[in-house]
């Protein structure tokens, strides 16, 4: 996907980077962009000792991007040393990570390749069995990741000084600066800033359910997931991890609709506050789709369109109504 976030190298900065983290023997034998991902850029690099490695880039700071998104490369560095460390969970390793901004303008970090293809390109071509197999597998993985006890609530890498005392504020935190967003960006949305609010606030008390903070990855799609011959081989692309409502994790929005997955993880949530949270937590994830649409500047109409179709029938399941976005 195109994107107006997306840095691009010339092959002088890859080979300095390159050489500034593997050393001065290290070159590029050949180098091809990843174009799967949507916000950063990425480079599958083979060096000339043989080995194979991943480059990250972070979009510079004067980019125009949402909120949530500020500083989430440090967010994935992190996210990914500590499931690594919990040990469990596969996840790409990471081997060098800079911040600096002295070599280019942006954040970067080599990481792992992992022998694999993401599970949404190969889905489609698996029998019943083997999907099921996987998304179990997934289940079960994502339990893991969820058991993870984080010191408080918040984004990995925008966590306040001093403690968030309820996820309830956190979360309201993380909603009203994405309606912010909106307006910053102009973005059209299914009804006002202050009508949006308004509805929320009546689905807000059932965050105080929520009493102790969890890792979520937040964005475990099927192109984030790994696989080969059968099983997954590894988890990737933690940048918005945070730590927060478990049930904020893909599997659980209207999307997915997975018996196996909710059979690895092992637990059913469906109280009446549960499920209130989970639609929260929907809406949330189809208000970024639309937004980020106009940070990013997406030249594909197909998906610009569907973003919007999606967030309208959205918003109709909080208000049993809403007019079509122009």
């Amino acid at each position: 996907m195109d994107s107006f976030t997306k840095v691009k190298l010339d092959d002088g900065q890859l080979a300095l980077l390159v050489e500034t983290a593997f050393g001065k023997d290290a070159g590029i034998v050949s180098c091809s962009e990843l174009t799967g991902g949507f916000f950063n850029t990425a480079y599958d690099l083979e060096l000339s000792d043989g080995q194979t490695v991943i480059l990250k880039i972070a979009p510079a700071d004067e980019t125009e991007t949402l909120s949530y998104e500020k500083d989430i490369m440090r967010a994935e560095v992190e996210a990914l040393q500590l499931v690594k460390a919990a040990g469990g969970i596969p996840v790409p390793a990471v081997y060098s990570y800079d911040e600096s901004l002295q070599l280019i303008p942006s954040p970067y970090f080599f990481m792992e390749k992992i022998e694999g293809q993401p599970y949404s390109e190969v889905k489609d071509t698996l029998s019943i069995e083997q999907r099921a197999s996987i998304e179990q597998e997934l289940g079960r993985y994502q339990r893991l990741i969820n058991e993870i006890k984080g010191p408080r609530f918040g984004l990995f890498g925008q966590m306040p000084e001093g403690t968030v005392d309820s996820w309830r504020e956190s979360f309201t935190s993380l909603m009203n600066n994405l309606l912010a967003d909106a307006v910053r960006l102009e973005a059209k949305l299914p009804a006002s800033h202050d009508e949006i609010k308004r509805v929320l606030e009546q689905y807000y008390p059932a965050l105080d359910e929520v009493t102790e903070p969890r890792l979520v990855h937040w964005d475990l799609w099927n192109g984030n997931l790994f696989v080969k011959d059968g099983v997954i081989v590894s988890i990737i692309d933690w940048e918005r991890a945070l730590w927060g409502d478990v049930l904020q994790e893909y599997y659980f929005r209207h999307f997915e609709d997975s018996a196996a997955f909710h059979k690895g993880y092992g637990l059913t949530f469906d109280s009446p506050n549960e499920m209130r949270r989970k639609k929260l937590y929907d809406l949330y994830l189809d208000l970024i789709l639309v937004i980020e649409c106009y940070s990013r500047q997406y030249k594909d109409e197909n998906h610009v369109s569907w973003t919007l179709d999606n967030l309208t029938e959205s918003w109709r399941t909080f208000t049993g109504s809403g007019e079509a976005i122009k």
